[in-house]
């Protein structure tokens, strides 16, 4: 193992003293990054009220955050290892704290979109660099043991958000989930210089600039396209970013091949190992961001939990990412990572496939038993696929390797939120028009009904509200006539109100269980593919760990 001390090359006889205090920083580091989006789902609908978001605003100021991360982590990631892959992960804690301050101070959709796009370059420079910095910083009979515990990181993160978020909603705006994320930034950047070394690629050769652009245009019209063609169709903006994404994937593989130093070589893909790791992770986070975005909706809208409730309620799958992370530890280097990789996708099919048991009647223990299952998955799964994926890549390439693992990553939660998200809509839509046919609901009230959740129950707010005024203006009526008639509409008003209350929470409901059982389906196929692909224990290592480790042989560093 190299890193880079005061000299631009140390060789190292023993491991970084330091290095579970780096990983610390290192975690804390992703921690934030992946909380930036967890927290945002509960503090939306504060968001969307303060602001006056429209649905395609508010799918912007999500999504304004992914566009950049996704585009610009293989290329960053590159320009890590041959400068500075510390000076990475600090130079993008200080980008990502200026776009939280940014969308602290936010009083416009657009300001607010703009924030989350700077913290989304933020995070491009942060996720690939601690991946890179700690493969650098442990030795490969470590490496393991610490990827599991940053993969139960990430596993944590997606609970915590929306804990911390509900915590400080409960006395503070929706700007204060972006404050947050600059004291957290400054430690994180103070912790960075203190306790983590150094470290860049000891010998590398000039960057590929032309193959990096190429991945940005690529993977940044594939994301644009997963956003813009489910939710708000394929027009003619969404079929151009389809076309560049494919055209520029084409021209992408054709360079690389040609590329004697190419920025990412493409040939790794044929690897079995490292293909079907890389699809594994893309997979399970396609279900699990997809998951995480209906069922927090649920929680707050249907089952009525304000932000800090719903929070707590999360925290099982937290719980269980760690039991399964502890689990993954123990057992990959006895069963094999395509047993336990396998192992942990059928969990999370199952804990999809328990969630179409989903209906009107469902409350919050019909929630545990999946949230748990999922978290099991997640943390048997994910960290050694992360592994395999580091693996791959030579000393000079980890911050590459990372970015490759986190694309894969960041791939499958857009297009899980985006697709999954989408049959969500298209199927509560549907189910809410059967609920609510000849119920004599004014039409246009249905209209704004079908739009989300949300909408439907402050439709059906409105009506009670509408209702009371009535009903308060029966009790003053100066005839008993007019008094009757007044308390008839009253209550025909609250009638409409319930019933609107009752289709809204039943036609989510049955949303949640069908988008489930489309969710398992693609999970569970997967899991096939992921099984065929993943080479049985004991076969020949990949190429790449095979350089690595005689690279790292040759260093003097075993």
């Amino acid at each position: 193992m190299r890193l880079v001390m005061n000299e631009p090359v140390e060789r190292m006889d023993r491991p970084y003293a330091r290095r579970w205090w780096a990983l610390l920083v290192l975690c804390l580091s992703l921690l934030i990054i992946v909380m930036a989006n967890t927290a945002l789902t509960v503090a939306a609908p504060d968001m969307t009220r303060d602001l006056g978001l429209s649905s395609a605003d508010l799918q912007w100021v999500i999504d304004g955050y992914t566009v950049p991360y996704a585009a610009l982590m293989l290329l960053l990631g590159a320009i890590g290892d041959k400068y500075s892959r510390r000076g990475a992960l600090v130079l993008g804690l200080v980008v990502f704290g200026g776009g939280a301050v940014l969308g602290y101070l936010a009083d416009s959709a657009a300001t607010v979109i703009a924030a989350r796009a700077i913290m989304g370059v933020g995070a491009a420079l942060i996720m690939p660099a601690t991946l890179s910095l700690l493969a650098a910083t442990f030795p490969r009979a470590e490496r393991a043991k610490a990827i599991t515990l940053w993969t139960a990181t990430a596993g944590l993160a997606i609970a915590a958000g929306p804990l911390v978020a509900g915590a400080l909603l409960a006395h503070h705006g929706w700007s204060s989930t972006f404050l947050i994320n600059v004291p957290i930034a400054a430690v994180a950047i103070v912790g960075a210089f203190v306790l983590v070394p150094p470290s860049r690629a000891a010998h590398h050769e000039r960057i590929d600039y032309v193959g990096g652009l190429l991945s940005v245009v690529w993977i940044g019209s594939l994301v644009y396209m997963i956003i813009e063609g489910p939710h708000f169709g394929w027009g003619v903006k969404a079929v151009t970013a389809a076309v560049v994404a494919g055209l520029g994937l084409v021209l992408f593989v054709a360079w690389e091949l040609r590329h004697p130093r190419p920025v990412l070589d493409v040939r790794r893909f044929a690897h079995r190992r490292f293909a079907g790791s890389n699809l594994a992770v893309a997979l399970f986070f396609l279900a699990v961001f997809g998951a995480f975005y209906y069922l927090t909706q649920h929680l707050q809208f249907v089952l009525g939990y304000d932000a800090l409730e719903t929070g707590v309620r999360m925290l099982p799958l937290a719980g269980a990412v760690f039991v399964g992370s502890a689990l993954t530890g123990y057992l990959t280097p006895r069963i094999g990572m395509k047993i336990t990789v396998t192992a942990g996708m059928v969990g999370g099919t199952a804990s999809l496939a328990l969630l179409t048991r989903v209906g009107s009647g469902s409350s919050y223990g019909d929630f545990v038993l999946p949230l748990v299952v999922l978290g099991l998955a997640i943390g048997l799964a994910l960290s050694p696929c992360t592994d395999a994926i580091m693996g791959a890549f030579p000393e000079s390439e980890l911050g590459v390797g990372g970015a490759v693992n986190d694309t894969s990553l960041e791939l499958g939660g857009s297009l899980g939120i985006a697709l999954l998200g989408s049959l969500l809509a298209n199927s509560y839509s549907s189910h809410l028009t059967d609920a609510t046919a000849g119920s004599g609901l004014p039409a246009n009230a249905l209209t704004t009904a079908q739009d989300s959740v949300g909408a439907g129950y402050a439709v059906a707010q409105g009506i009670g509200d509408r209702a009371r005024q009535v009903a308060e203006q029966a009790a003053h009526a100066q005839n008993a006539q007019q008094a009757a008639q007044l308390k008839a509409q009253a209550d025909q008003l609250a009638h409409g109100a319930r019933q609107m209350a009752d289709a809204v929470g039943s036609s989510f409901a049955d949303a949640v269980a069908h988008t489930s059982l489309v969710g398992a389906v693609i999970l569970g196929v997967g899991t096939v593919l992921v099984g065929v692909l993943l080479p049985r224990r004991g076969r020949p290592a990949e190429a790449g760990e095979q350089a690595e480790d005689r690279e790292l042989e040759g260093a003097g560093t075993r």
